[in-house]
């Protein structure tokens, strides 16, 4: 797609960006009362680990060490790197229990990434303890080993409070346009490949510049680690967005972007920068509609929507988004196989008991009958075809010869998505790849509800109304 032939002004861009700005960047009362609780809770946890005689180092890693973290959105990230012969079970024990034991006012919440880490507010801050293992860089024994990495290549490789700023202003588009996150349930940008980008490119702008004249397939190598050996890109990597980690050249910080989420970020690059404004950063906010008016948009929309709706167990939210993609892409499948077409899909949850599946197909109820086309005749491969429609139940009329092919009118197995849906996973989800921690709560508490059958549950939930409503939009709020 070309670039757009009325660019604005580096002013027009520059008055835009000097207003977010001023919103997201911390003041100096606020960046004195993290940094206060910053180092007073890893002396504390330091403190404590010594006490109970367990070797570590407590070290402040993130944004917040790196300064590039936005005004009211503090996270303070205190890692307690340990020696690398330590049993695994105790990072999550020993360790987590000296940190809960060091800051005891604190109700801390258990979350897993690799292993546990734990998580609380303290002061309106979020506050995370997170143990990893102290080794050399290529040697690591856990994912969060490479993140004291991270955090000392950002700061040796940020020049200046500009450019710190500048961060700020790429991290805020991508929340604006909904790409910001590389957990899950978003499978977008991370909060470090937002720094790489503004560390290779200089500038928010510049960055939306180049990502607007990105391919579909787009390699950063700030080390320039695979210089004249570009092909054996590919084969490490996949296509897509592959950005090396400079601590870690077998590692792809773009791994977790997937294509929607790329491709929102380089046709938001392009809009923006022939129209800045800052709905880019701060979309209008959802405005739930009514009943009555949901009501008709589902009447008149001439598609089918199909709620797959269930409670679960709670469990951490990147298994649970894990599973619900999985059993959504295999519901998907389904359909597929029975002739149901498939136009959107998406996943609603409220990460602790409801989640919503939502398939919209063309129609939901096919015609009864289905026409089977066999092999032509002259290629002599039609027995098969003769055997399983020649005196069958289910066949209709037929097997007759039609241009050169056997063809037979067979009554059509499973003519309604939501019987086919619900037969299914009550019977058995495993077999077509439901997620396994998931199948069962599945089973047990399946709706499938079609249209504005789901509205009952709307009255109920004002979140998945919103969801809902900005679904049947279905455009960008920036755009």
């Amino acid at each position: 797609m070309p670039m757009p032939a009325n660019r604005h002004s580096e002013s027009e861009v520059g008055k835009v960006c000097s207003f977010i700005l001023s919103k997201i960047k911390p003041r100096n009362e606020e960046r004195a009362i993290v940094l206060k609780l910053a180092g007073d809770v890893r002396s504390r946890v330091q403190a404590k680990t010594q006490e109970l005689g367990l070797a570590a180092e407590t070290q402040l890693e993130g944004s917040v060490a790196k300064d590039t973290w936005l005004s009211g959105e503090a996270d303070v990230d205190i890692f307690i790197q340990v020696p690398p012969e330590t049993p695994r079970e105790e990072l999550g024990t020993k360790y987590l229990e000296a940190a809960r034991k060091a800051v005891k006012e604190c109700v801390w919440t258990e979350r897993f990434a690799e292993h546990p880490y734990i998580e609380t507010f303290k002061d309106n801050v979020r506050l995370n303890i997170v143990p990893c293992y102290k080794v050399s860089p290529g040697q690591w024994k856990s994912a969060t080993d490479r993140t004291p990495f991270h955090t000392q290549y950002v700061k040796e490789h940020l020049k200046s409070d500009r450019q710190r700023d500048e961060i700020r202003l790429i991290k805020k588009f991508m929340k604006g346009i909904g790409s910001y996150g590389a957990e899950i349930k978003i499978r977008g940008f991370s909060g470090y490949l937002c720094e790489l980008l503004i560390i290779k490119f200089g500038s928010f702008r510049e960055t939306l510049e180049s990502a607007s004249r990105w391919k579909a397939n787009q390699l950063i190598d700030l080390q320039r680690y695979y210089k004249g050996r570009e092909d054996e890109i590919e084969k490490m990597f996949g296509d897509g967005l592959v950005v090396v980690d400079p601590v870690d050249k077998a590692r792809n910080v773009a791994a977790a972007v997937d294509r929607d989420r790329y491709c929102e970020f380089i046709s938001a690059s392009r809009a923006f920068l022939a129209k800045p404004s800052r709905n880019f950063f701060y979309p209008s906010p959802i405005k739930p509609v009514t009943e009555s008016v949901l009501r008709s948009q589902l009447a008149s929309r001439g598609s089918d929507l199909i709620f797959v709706k269930f409670e679960s167990q709670p469990m951490v939210s990147d298994i649970l988004w894990g599973q619900l993609y999985k059993s959504l892409r295999s519901i998907e499948g389904l359909l597929e196989r029975h002739d149901f077409e498939n136009i959107r899909s998406a996943v609603w949850s409220d990460e602790k008991t409801h989640n919503v599946l939502i398939l919209e197909v063309q129609q939901q109820r096919l015609p009864p009958t289905q026409k089977r086309l066999g092999p032509p005749v002259a290629k002599g491969e039609d027995e098969n075809f003769l055997k399983k429609y020649a005196g069958p139940e289910a066949t209709i009329s037929g097997p007759w010869i039609h241009d050169g092919r056997w063809t037979a009118l067979v009554r059509r197995e499973h003519p309604s998505a939501v019987d086919l849906i619900k037969k299914q996973l009550e019977d058995d989800g495993r077999s077509i790849g439901v997620g396994k921690m998931i199948v069962e709560d599945m089973r047990r508490t399946l709706q499938v509800l079609v249209n504005d059958e789901i509205l009952h549950f709307n009255r109920s939930n004002k979140s998945f109304v919103e969801f809902l409503t900005d679904y049947l939009k279905g455009r960008p709020r920036w755009l």
